[in-house]
């Protein structure tokens, strides 16, 4: 059955998740990002202490909190694009700041 013009589709057609299921998603990779994240920074101060180690890696950590509470809200597409974005330039910094 497809759906009329400006419904959405039901659950079961197209395999596409539900906005609910979404935003469980996004909210469980975020916090498994974040816990990444903290596991991360734990192992860069053991190996060298830097007021920028914690920088770049309490920022990612504030960023996947952010990422948590859009979803909660709904944002899902944005937390994805913000996710994303923010975590690269984390590793980034790390690549290329940190000595």
């Amino acid at each position: 059955m497809e759906a009329a013009r400006g419904e959405e589709p039901l659950s079961g057609e197209r395999g596409a998740a539900t906005p609910r299921q979404a935003r469980r998603i996004r909210i469980a990779l975020a916090s498994v990002m974040m816990g990444a994240m903290a596991v991360v920074l734990v192992v860069r101060l053991a190996s060298r202490t830097s007021v920028l180690v914690v920088g770049v890696y309490g920022a990612a950590l504030v960023l996947c909190g952010v990422v948590i509470e859009l979803s909660r809200h709904g944002r899902t597409r944005l937390g994805s694009w913000l996710l994303g974005i923010g975590l690269a330039a984390a590793l980034a910094a790390d690549w290329l700041l940190l000595p």
